[in-house]
């Protein structure tokens, strides 16, 4: 299991807008249906704000009417990890990034598909990146997922 080195993490964070920071840090929760991504229509990859590895697909997002993205499942399994959450009274799976140990969101049993799995994450975790931008962003071994 990598994870960031410390320097590095450090000052990715210095980047990151207050509720970026607030969402990845500090398991916060930005509204739904006013997020960067909730109804995004266009195709690319979602990577992780803080480290940058590839989590999510356009291919598996779905709406799932919750008003932030959901997906049916991550483009690498490796780089989440998911959590017991016992916070608000409640009983949930948080979503964690792997390699920059960042607060996504949460998974729940009502989605679609075979895995009937609805990855709900929070925008403000995410960087999406557009098909077409793949390659000169270094994520090019992901453009087949597309054709």
């Amino acid at each position: 299991m990598k994870k960031m080195p410390a320097e590095e993490k450090a000052k990715k964070l210095k980047e990151l807008s207050a509720e970026q920071y607030n969402v990845t840090q500090e398991k916060g929760t930005e509204k739904p249906f006013g997020n960067e991504y909730w109804n995004n229509d266009k195709k690319g990859l979602y990577v992780d704000i803080v480290s940058g590895e590839p989590l999510f697909t356009s291919k598996d997002q779905f709406d799932s009417g919750c008003g932030w993205p959901s997906f049916t499942k991550p483009v690498n399994e490796n780089e989440v990890a998911e959590k017991t959450d016992f916070s608000h009274g409640m009983i949930r799976k948080e979503v964690r990034s792997i390699t920059a140990d960042s607060h996504l969101g949460h998974v729940f049993l009502d989605g679609p598909g075979p895995s009937g799995l609805r990855y709900c994450i929070n925008s403000a975790a995410l960087r999406f990146i557009p098909v077409e931008d793949l390659e000169k962003e270094g994520y090019g071994e992901y453009l087949e997922q597309f054709k």
